[in-house]
């Protein structure tokens, strides 16, 4: 079985409705477990439920962390 646990989290408001989650989680697996960053985009639905639309998982690793961070400020 795999889990996963939202270590910390954060949203970014953006447009009308949608939204930018940037969050540390943990995977565990029955082989071990990892941890990394997800960045998310999503809106919300007239009630504010949230409905995700695509995700990337990031190392969590603060030297290529920091490469994607001035990456994407040079833009």
């Amino acid at each position: 079985m795999v889990e996963f646990k939202t270590l910390k989290s954060k949203e970014i408001k953006f447009g009308k409705n949608s939204f930018i989650e940037i969050s540390k989680r943990k995977v565990v697996t029955p082989v071990g477990e990892n941890e990394f960053i997800a960045i998310s985009r999503g809106y919300y639905l007239p009630d504010k439920t949230k409905v995700w639309r695509a995700s990337i998982a990031l190392p969590n690793n603060k030297s290529k962390r920091n490469e994607i961070a001035k990456l994407i400020k040079s833009f």
